[in-house]
């Protein structure tokens, strides 16, 4: 059982605009709700928006939008996902805003474009991590630059990624499941 959990996702086949719009819909819809649940948790306990900011649940939404059906429908789940929560909740906070726009479009339209790599979930997940990050971090930099600041330190950078861990291993940990769950129910529903 362990070696089909990491499969490879390999020759799925192409989604029509109805499907890819629906799961960019449901993307959207759970990166708008699943980080208010994460937020009511953090107010009932007392930790605020500490639970966001450690386990990254709007990421999960638009990741798995990607992987399942391509990088359309993850970009754009990418780009909505935060814009519509910041609308409904003002969450995230305005100053982050586009700089989230900016990385879920990026994880959205990387896991999409590796969709069909040969390869296990689990090596997409942190390719996907890893090009969402750094472009969140260029257009940081590209973003405080323009407005004038001195520049970042980098004990800023290395404490947002060390708070986000918890949410990185979470997403190696649920990604590759839920993409097999799904996998394995249409591959029995057919």
């Amino acid at each position: 059982m362990a070696n089909t959990i990491i499969t490879k996702q390999k020759d799925l086949p192409k989604l029509a605009f109805k499907t890819q719009a629906l799961a960019a819909f449901a993307a959207v819809a759970g990166a708008v709700v699943i980080p208010q649940l994460f937020h009511v948790m953090g107010a009932v306990s007392g930790l605020g928006t500490a639970l966001g900011e450690t386990f990254l649940p709007m990421h999960l939404p638009i990741i798995l939008a990607g992987l399942m059906a391509g990088p359309y429908a993850g970009a754009v789940a990418g780009v909505f996902g935060p814009l519509v929560s910041f609308a409904l909740s003002g969450m995230p906070g305005a100053a982050m805003l586009p700089f989230m726009m900016i990385e879920l479009a990026v994880y959205g339209l990387a896991a999409g474009l590796l969709r069909n790599a040969s390869m296990p979930v689990l090596a997409k997940v942190i390719l996907v991590q890893i090009a969402g990050r750094l472009v969140r971090a260029a257009a940081i930099v590209a973003g405080v630059s323009l407005l004038g600041v001195q520049g970042i330190q980098m004990p800023v950078i290395w404490n947002s990624i060390v708070t986000g861990l918890p949410g990185l291993i979470l997403q190696w940990t649920l990604l590759p499941l839920l993409v097999f769950w799904i996998n394995n129910r249409a591959k029995n529903e057919q």
